[in-house]
């Protein structure tokens, strides 16, 4: 078994544009919500996140009303 690639895909899909749609939600407001900015919020909407605080993953869920795993999926 290899380490994990920082520089390659993480195999992890985010599903915030599905939720925040679902929920009739814009990434402007969810950032107002939780506390982080729209471009943080876009690069983890993007797929292109290396990483996300355990603090700013339950903001978001509790802001979106969701649990990690409505959120984070393996990417078929």
């Amino acid at each position: 078994m290899t380490p994990a690639d920082d520089d390659g895909p993480s195999g992890v899909h985010c599903r915030l544009d599905e939720l925040l749609e679902e929920r009739g939600m814009t990434l402007t407001r969810l950032s107002e919500l939780v506390g982080v900015s729209v471009v943080n919020l876009s690069i983890l909407k993007n797929d292109r996140a290396r990483a996300i605080r355990y603090s700013t993953l339950s903001a978001i869920c509790r802001a979106l009303d969701c649990e990690v795993g409505d959120l984070l999926v393996w990417a078929d």
